[in-house]
């Protein structure tokens, strides 16, 4: 056996790694890369300007990288003109200016170039850097749906279901919806799962739009992925499983989606496919309303009001009761106004007791307008005229404002 020992190895630390030069031949390759650009080649400015864009091999650079694509895009270079409007678009590298980013995405898309084609479109539709003008967008959508653009067949496939710069025609809506949603395009095929739910444009088919939920929920979708679990909850498509309903809803409630948070809140409260606690029905709902979710604040104010799971406490669902009735709903703005009405949980003021209570009966038919209509009838007699007509005013002037 050898006395000798053996080498210690190399020992290079993250930290060493991340200072080390790029190597030899990567480096050659960006001078040669450079001086074609330098020497006015299109194509090695166009890439140069994406070395830039990444920092690959170059110093993270968005203004420099605007001026080699900018170098290129003047050379007719289709895919730099997307990326300057792009740029434009999105303000990065250069001043945000949406004339500039149509005139760039305007010249790329005339000579084919897809994603320009859809970016054009799209601000058409929504009159960005143009005049609206929706029969431009559905024909820019087209030229890129007809390259198999997801999106833009999506886009397209919306125009014609809302009969937005094309005849209505929810048949070939569902045609380009479908086209994208085989391309694995989630919005495609969460919509066309509804189409296939409401019978719209398609025949109805609950089997057909429970798998159109599920190819979209498996990708990550969280609106698909709690609308399965409502479906396994009722058996619509699918066998009724609580305990499916109940993965399906926590997979979208974990990615923090208010709908879900308040859907699991309910499992909880009911005891449906998990045991019944209402502590952590509770946490949820609370996790829901907290991001505006109108129904969960609702229903976060009536555990307060009732002492549901929590103390009793006036103040905090009156709280919860005016979140929800800002954002529109009907019975918060009704609850809000009888504890205006009594000084529950507020002061007590007649003015905006009355104020919330016609609010409400604007929003409500039969039973629960007639329910609101006679407790502003109690309270307009503790008005003076004055006040009346300021409680008229302020109900005139109500607007909803959604939080989200």
């Amino acid at each position: 056996m050898s006395g000798r020992r053996a080498p210690f190895p190399l020992l290079v630390t993250a930290a060493i790694w991340a200072t080390l030069p790029a190597p030899i031949h990567a480096q050659r390759d960006i001078t040669e890369l450079r001086a074609q650009a330098e020497q006015g080649d299109a194509a090695a400015q166009f890439n140069l300007g994406r070395l830039y864009v990444t920092g690959t091999g170059v110093p993270q650079d968005d203004t420099e990288a605007a001026r080699w694509y900018r170098l290129a895009a003047d050379q007719g270079h289709a895919a730099a003109q997307h990326n300057l409007g792009l740029r434009y678009d999105n303000g990065t590298g250069v001043a945000e200016d949406d004339d500039a980013a149509v005139q760039w995405y305007r010249r790329a898309a005339d000579q084919g170039h897809w994603e320009a084609q859809f970016r054009l479109g799209r601000m058409n539709a929504n009159g960005t850097g143009v005049e609206q003008d929706e029969a431009a967008a559905v024909r820019w959508y087209r030229l890129a749906a007809d390259q198999g653009h997801a999106e833009a067949q999506f886009n397209l496939g919306r125009m014609h279901f809302n009969g937005r710069g094309v005849p209505q025609d929810r048949v070939e809506a569902a045609r380009w919806v479908g086209l994208a949603a085989a391309q694995g395009n989630t919005t495609a095929q969460v919509t066309l799962a509804s189409m296939y739910e409401n019978g719209a444009g398609v025949p109805r088919d609950p089997a057909l739009a429970a798998r159109w939920y599920r190819l979209a929920a498996v990708q990550g979708d969280p609106s698909a992925q709690v609308t399965l679990g409502y479906l396994y909850d009722n058996g619509a498509g699918v066998p009724e499983d609580d305990g499916e309903a109940l993965r399906w809803i926590q997979m979208a409630a974990d990615q923090g989606y208010a709908e879900a948070q308040f859907a699991l809140a309910n499992l909880y409260l009911n005891g449906r496919g998990v045991s019944q606690d209402v502590t952590e029905a509770l946490r949820w709902v609370r996790l829901a309303a907290d991001q505006g979710y109108v129904r969960a604040q609702f229903n976060l104010g009536l555990s307060y009001d009732n002492g549901m799971g929590v103390a009793p406490d006036a103040a905090e669902a009156a709280g919860w009761f005016r979140r929800a009735a800002d954002q529109g709903d009907a019975a918060a703005q009704q609850n809000l106004g009888v504890m205006y009405a009594n000084g529950d949980g507020v002061p007590q003021d007649f003015v905006t007791a009355h104020m919330w209570l016609s609010v409400a009966a604007a929003q409500t038919t039969d039973g629960a307008r007639a329910t609101a209509l006679e407790g502003r009838e109690v309270v307009a007699r503790q008005l003076t005229p004055d006040q009346l007509a300021e409680a008229e005013r302020q109900a005139s002037a109500w607007r909803p404002t959604p939080e989200r």
